[in-house]
């Protein structure tokens, strides 16, 4: 809880320099600067928080998100919805239509009308520009540096530079916990254009505002434990006495919360289960299936969650269980297929993934895992294929890159090993193994078009390679 009181306090701190040398603009920046920013807000926010990348959960929040799109007017940037693998309540909207959500406010929710209010409301700040109202169209600082202030303003990084960190040791930070992101004004007009769109949509209100008294009575636990949610949406009492009147003048026409219960449901066990705390998990899905002993689901989940505390052996038994049940579901196949793969089973593996690929064969982690199960077995050559097909789909992925690289070694192709391992190093800025890679390929490939494609890359390395050793 420190750690959030920290990085509560340096939010506070970089807000506070921010204005204190940017005063706000009488007008928004423009669409194509605010695009501009939003890329540079996306490298900071990558450089700093790790996201679930899980087709299933990365599109279940997508399709909701593009639900709620659908019934407003063009909005000035294509949307992008991230869910940010950390147990804190928060929720935010970057530049340029980059809405992000946090695993632990996801998994405090028990309907998809939850989610859907909180993802109508960031969608809301977007189209009314309150981001771009809040930046100065200024010359003084750089996009980066722009970005990585507006990135301390929603997220408190920590580090985030020593003046910021110099201000959060003074009284003069602690005055200024009031200097948030977003106004009072803000966020109620984020609530009423949010709320108009949530119900066109076909969902109950009732979520949006369900989902705000969890967050406030989390508050309610000590300063020590305030939600990131509330310190960058401030107003919490006020936006819920206005969603409670609001909701009592169109209960009629309003839709019962609860709705595609049972694919949300999926969607949160598998959020807890895969991606919270594992001891809390196993607790958790442990208690779910004295609750629910014959939910396929549950075994699902409890299957997952005994794999990840070292016990896949077992896991595997409960996850066939719930095959039992759903015998066609991909996702419980591809998990069935990781945990045999965890446990050396790679034959098992192989197998159980392909039966998952042939039913969902745009699912990348599966494309992932298929490749190092054969890669494991000795079958290089289709592992590389796997792995191909996997980066088609998904862009170029580290890991990916550096078990093709081990692959073409052991195929005894040195050209394509170093390339792979060259592109490995690089991504990861260990720069002196980059370019010993790509000096190797120049030695080993006969291929005239990838020896001057890495002529090129070494041109990159050699100079980042200087400037970090020095």
């Amino acid at each position: 809880m420190k750690n959030i009181y920290k990085r509560i306090c340096i939010l506070s701190a970089v807000f506070f320099l921010f204005h204190s040398m940017f005063p706000l603009p009488l007008s928004a920046i423009t669409i194509k600067e605010e695009e501009n920013l939003g890329s540079e807000f996306m490298k900071t926010v990558r450089g700093h928080f790790r996201f679930i990348e899980d087709p299933f959960i990365a599109e279940y929040v997508e399709k909701i998100g593009n639900k709620i799109l659908a019934h407003m007017p063009p909005q000035p940037f294509p949307y992008h919805f991230y869910v940010i693998r950390q147990d804190v309540y928060n929720a935010f909207a970057g530049p340029g239509g980059n809405v992000f959500i946090n695993s632990g406010l996801i998994s405090a929710m028990d309907y998809e009308d939850e989610l859907a209010g909180i993802l109508a409301h960031e969608i809301s700040h977007v189209a009314a520009r309150h981001i771009s109202d809040k930046i100065e169209r200024s010359s003084k600082i750089n996009l980066a540096t722009m970005a990585g202030v507006v990135a301390g303003i929603f997220l408190g990084i920590a580090g985030g530079g020593e003046a910021a960190q110099a201000l959060t040791m003074s009284s003069m930070a602690a005055g200024q916990t009031a200097s948030l992101a977003y106004s009072r004004q803000d966020e109620m007009q984020a609530d009423e254009i949010g709320i108009q769109y949530l119900t066109k949509a076909g969902y109950s209100g009732e979520g949006m505002l369900s989902i705000l008294k969890k967050i406030r009575e989390k508050d309610w636990f000590g300063t020590d434990q305030i939600p990131s949610y509330v310190m960058t949406h401030p107003a919490i009492k006020d936006r819920i006495a206005y969603l409670d009147t609001w909701m009592e003048a169109h209960r009629e026409n309003l839709q019962k919360q609860g709705a595609n219960a049972s694919e949300f449901m999926r969607f949160r066990t598998r959020m807890i289960a895969a991606y919270g705390d594992s001891r809390q998990a196993l607790q958790k899905m442990k208690a779910a299936m004295k609750k629910n002993p014959d939910d396929p689901l549950v075994h699902h989940g409890y299957g997952i969650a005994l794999a990840r505390n070292e016990n896949p052996k077992e896991g595997a038994v409960y996850i066939r269980r719930a095959l039992q049940k759903r015998p066609f579901d991909p996702l419980i196949l591809k998990d069935l297929g990781e945990i045999c793969f965890m446990d050396g089973q790679y034959e098992n593996a192989l197998q159980v993934l392909k039966s998952s690929n042939d039913m969902k064969p745009e699912d990348h982690e599966t494309l992932y895992l298929l490749g190092r199960s054969a890669i494991a077995l000795g079958q290089y050559r289709e592992g590389i294929s796997y792995l191909e097909k996997m980066q088609k789909i998904k862009g170029e992925d580290t890991r990916a890159l550096y078990y093709m690289g081990e692959a073409w070694g052991r195929e005894g192709n040195m050209g394509e090993a170093h390339y792979y391992l060259g592109k490995y190093y690089s991504r990861r800025k260990d720069f002196k193994n980059a370019f010993f890679h790509f000096r190797q390929v120049l030695k080993h490939s006969e291929d005239p078009a990838r020896k001057a494609e890495v002529e090129k890359m070494l041109t990159f390395v050699r100079k980042e390679k200087i400037r970090t050793e020095n």
